[in-house]
């Protein structure tokens, strides 16, 4: 789905401070669930939360938990097309993208989804462990010193995209910011964690870090006070991640990628791979043997098919 990503931890922090000031302290009057698929726990009940405060909001991961009194959290994952909007008391429901409704008595939080796949997802737990169930285990790389960072990196031996983007591994980072990082840190998608050297791994946590909270001041900045409305996957001031074809910001050389399913990673040839192109799965495979290993060949090759 084109422009759409799973909200990843820039955008789900700046999401809870939109909230705390519109929800914090106040009481929930009712929960209106549009979609039969969103809701995912029995037990507690959804019901049992009308008529609690909200007493906390936390990140876990990509999720947004929201405490209630009692000990009570109702946890969204917005998954990739699931986005957040605040809107005037009791706002009547739009059937085709509307998924549920927090009524507040100054205002409704709405949960919407584009598509036609119900993805997102809704989930009434209690207590510290209950939400422990849903928490994937990531480090807090913002948090996190180098040792753990690097013992977290090099505890299987995975791509370095795969790695961060792998929620038991690093918690909030996905398939757009770890564009981002690894060209920050220049270092290759598919280079192998149990390979880099300390360097690399320094440079890595450092980048991790810088463009996390670049971003996630950013985003904040943006919102202005307001409540965030353009969750996307692609923003202009991106370095890679969304620029396939266009020139890298720190060399001029065209951004390339590789994709996969429904996603695809971008990198800088020049930065990153020392200009040597990341076979694509699907296009390797319609070219074999003619699938060019460098930019020279590509250019080449395209300038005898033009």
């Amino acid at each position: 789905m084109v422009g759409c990503i799973v909200p990843e931890l820039p955008d789900i922090v700046v999401y809870i401070e939109a909230l705390e000031p519109r929800i914090l302290n106040q009481r929930l009057e009712r929960v209106r669930v549009a979609s039969p698929f969103l809701l995912r726990t029995a037990t507690p009940p959804l019901e049992a939360l009308e008529g609690k405060s909200v007493g906390e909001l936390r990140r876990i991961g990509k999720r947004i938990a929201i405490g209630f009194s009692d000990n009570l959290w109702l946890v969204l994952h917005l998954m990739i097309a699931g986005r957040l909007h605040w809107s005037k008391p009791g706002v009547k429901l739009s059937p085709k993208r509307t998924l549920a409704a927090l009524d507040f008595p100054h205002g409704s939080v709405l949960l919407t989804e584009a598509g036609s796949q119900r993805r997102a997802s809704l989930h009434v737990v209690q207590g510290e462990d209950g939400l422990r169930e849903l928490d994937p285990g990531g480090l807090e790389v913002l948090t996190a010193d180098l040792d753990s960072f690097a013992a977290r990196l090099t505890s299987a031996q995975h791509t370095l995209k795969r790695a961060l983007t792998d929620p038991r591994l690093f918690s909030g980072v996905g398939n757009a910011y770890s564009d981002e990082i690894l060209h920050r840190a220049q270092l290759s998608p598919v280079a192998l964690t149990q390979k880099l050297s300390r360097d690399d791994i320094q440079r890595l946590h450092h980048a991790t870090r810088s463009v996390l909270v670049e971003w996630t001041d950013r985003l904040r900045a943006q919102a202005r006070g307001g409540f965030p409305d353009n969750v996307t996957a692609f923003r202009e001031e991106m370095a890679v991640h969304g620029k396939y074809g266009k020139p890298c910001p720190c060399c001029g050389t065209k951004v390339q990628r590789i994709r996969y399913a429904s996603n695809e990673t971008n990198y800088c040839p020049k930065c990153q791979t020392g200009n040597k192109l990341l076979a694509d799965r699907a296009l390797s495979r319609l070219m074999k043997q003619d699938w060019p290993r460098t930019l020279e060949e590509l250019e080449s090759l395209m300038r005898k098919r033009s």
